[in-house]
């Protein structure tokens, strides 16, 4: 059997988010050196501060400042940083109980070893050198055995809020498609597409799945479909995608190919974007190295009539 396929994977985007009042006076306290903590009707102070008290559901902004100093309530020892973490050498995740608060806040302390954490260590805020207005401008935590910080009594009023964060958001995994579509990846780089028929119903899948999704039986007999397709149905794109090198608007289409009972999608090409439709014969355009067409373009021929591809809409 030949190698199944696996490559490294990763899926990245900025998460862009406004803030409302409460975390906008939070982090905008944060990068003036200033923690702030939201009191609900009972009494309690939350840190970090939230927009409605979990427990009665009420809509809370009374903002008082608390403490940089604070107690550890629990811990866990991470001895191997990751990417984007707070440390690059081995740290403690600790939820701290700053004084004034009565919720503990998530982050890391800076410690020499598992040895030198305990629950109920005291620790104060290290802050960063350069402050943004992100959780980031705590740097981290670090042991103190000095007494309690004295809070100014901030009103959480600030001339410059944070209205907003962008997050980048992250995902780096290994995939790998699997017997079936791996066969099919092969077939791409000989510049031919391969499907798997079902030994049930007798439909042809491309790309193949390993099984077919109607009858749920393992499907392994290969057949080789197209090259040559019908548009089924299509969308034209008008925003630009970053970092794709493709001029807006164009044509993205789901692609009947001849001789297969599922339609898979591609770039239309070699046609106005106005003119492409349903039915419409095209045929794939490879280039040069590459291990995919780079798009499907019109054959000529008449169009297909639509009996031949409405059950694959």
């Amino acid at each position: 059997m030949p190698e199944v396929l696996k490559a490294p994977l990763v899926v990245e985007f900025p998460f862009t988010r406004s803030l409302g009042p409460v975390q906008s006076a939070f982090l905008t306290g944060l990068r003036e050196r200033v923690v702030l903590g939201v009191r609900t009707g009972d009494g309690r102070v939350l840190v970090p501060p939230v927009e409605y008290d979990p427990v009665t559901a009420e809509e809370i902004r009374d903002l008082v400042e608390v403490a940089p100093t604070g107690t550890v309530t629990t811990w866990a020892w991470n001895h191997a940083p990751r990417r984007g973490q707070p440390l690059t050498t081995p740290f403690a995740w600790v939820l701290v109980r700053l004084d004034g608060a009565d919720t503990a806040l998530l982050h890391a302390l800076d410690a020499p070893g598992p040895d030198a954490v305990r629950t109920g260590m005291r620790v104060r805020v290290r802050w960063a050198a350069e402050r943004t207005g992100a959780i980031t401008d705590i740097a981290c935590f670090e042991p103190y055995d000095g007494a309690p910080g004295r809070p100014a009594g901030h009103t959480g009023v600030f001339e410059d809020p944070v209205t907003g964060i962008v997050a980048a958001a992250r995902l780096d995994y290994t995939y790998s498609p699997g017997r079936a579509q791996t066969a099919y990846i092969n077939a791409l780089s000989g510049r031919r597409t391969v499907g798997e028929r079902c030994p049930a119903c007798r439909k042809v899948y491309v790309p193949p799945r390993g099984a077919c999704p109607t009858c749920g039986v393992a499907t392994s007999e290969q057949v080789e479909v197209g090259p040559r397709g019908t548009v089924t149905t299509f969308c034209i794109v008008n925003i630009k995608a970053k970092n794709l090198d493709i001029e807006v608007p164009y044509v993205y289409a789901h692609i009947a190919l001849d001789g297969a009972d599922l339609a898979l999608h591609g770039r239309i090409g070699g046609i106005p974007y106005d003119e492409v439709r349903m039915g419409l014969r095209v045929e794939p355009v490879w280039t040069e190295g590459a291990r995919y067409p780079d798009h499907y373009r019109p054959t000529g021929e008449p169009d297909a009539d639509y009996d031949t591809y409405k059950e694959l809409l």
